[in-house]
């Protein structure tokens, strides 16, 4: 399993993928240079019950603790990762 971040000006995702098949995606904003909001979460079915959601939560905790940012979790999923997981609760 690979995640890549795809990105669009102040808009994008950060997609895991199987081989070169998607396997889920977290899509998020930017608020500014250092926070980052993410909106959507999505696992495709044949992935579902793998954890590649929260694979990609803690893939952006790392991305947001080397860039100095911080998270803001709109996605119901996202927010409840955070909620259960105190040791990423720093990027908040």
């Amino acid at each position: 399993m690979e995640i890549k971040q795809i990105a669009q000006r102040h808009k994008g995702s950060f997609t895991a993928f199987d081989g070169d098949k998607e396997a889920g995606f977290i899509t998020y904003t930017m608020a500014g240079s250092d926070k980052m909001i993410l909106d959507h979460t999505e696992v495709n079915d044949e992935w579902r019950g793998q954890n590649i959601g929260k694979k990609i939560v803690f893939y952006i905790v790392d991305f947001a603790r080397k860039n100095n940012m911080k998270i803001l979790p709109l996605c119901p999923f996202a927010k409840a990762v955070f909620d259960r997981t105190k040791e990423i609760q720093d990027v908040l």
